[in-house]
């Protein structure tokens, strides 16, 4: 699995994991079984139906149209996942970390031919491998790539905090918190002691408040401190 940075707007650097090729294979090995249990059922359904010559085009449309737009369909309308990538928990996203928009899941989409169709998927896994952000050719045009949404083993064990035994949660709001928000925000602030950079630290400080949807009690720099220990003391209990 790549790991590879991403730059927000704020200038804030965060880390996404790409999913591995053997993920991508699989979750299309999956939605392929779908497909065909799809023509299967299909086909056993319209065979008791009475079809003339000038009705055959209805036959065909119901069997290869789903097939054809399959991939465009799911992914536009399950934010960037078919059933495939749901059960690998991998989705599409743009290379900047956002929900792509429908252009960007067309162009993807309609390289597909190239990638996978015409080629068997060798130019898809060559690209994806040489590449280093999980993008095939597809991605590349579309400025997008598929993240992994597996969480890290060994996150809950970085994100853990010493606390005294009568620590006292502050803000019970972390609980809206993911694993990832956290490391990301524990990243950033260790970084931006690191290096002083106080204007970043205003920023989270700012954007944490406005997720937790509370008004800080203390400066910007205690503020994100407090919520890193809540949170730890949160995920303890």
């Amino acid at each position: 699995m790549d790991n590879f940075q991403i730059e927000t707007a704020q200038n804030i650097s965060i880390t996404q994991n790409a999913a591995g090729v053997g993920e991508r294979i699989l979750a299309f090995i999956i939605d392929v079984v779908i497909q065909v249990f799809y023509l299967i059922i299909i086909n056993y359904l319209l065979q008791g139906i009475d079809m003339d010559g000038r009705q055959q085009w209805v036959y065909m449309l119901v069997m290869g149209l789903p097939i054809f737009l399959y991939a465009l369909l799911w992914e536009t309308f399950w934010n960037g996942q078919t059933p495939g990538k749901a059960l690998l928990q991998i989705r599409v996203v743009k290379i900047d970390g956002s929900k792509p928009a429908f252009s960007n899941y067309v162009v993807r989409w309609l390289l597909r031919l190239v990638d996978i169709t015409f080629t068997s998927g060798s130019v898809a896994v060559v690209t994806i491998l040489l590449n280093g952000k999980g993008q095939r050719l597809g991605d590349l045009a579309a400025s997008t790539t598929v993240i992994s949404e597996k969480p890290n083993t060994d996150l809950h064990k970085s994100l853990l905090v010493d606390l005294p035994e009568d620590y006292v949660l502050k803000y019970p709001q972390v609980t809206v918190l993911s694993d990832r928000d956290v490391e990301n925000i524990k990243n950033i602030y260790r970084d931006s002691v690191r290096n002083a950079n106080h204007r970043v630290i205003n920023s989270l400080s700012t954007k944490v408040s406005g997720l937790l949807e509370v008004t800080p009690e203390e400066m910007p720099l205690q503020f994100i401190k407090t919520v890193l220990r809540d949170y730890s003391f949160y995920t303890q209990r």
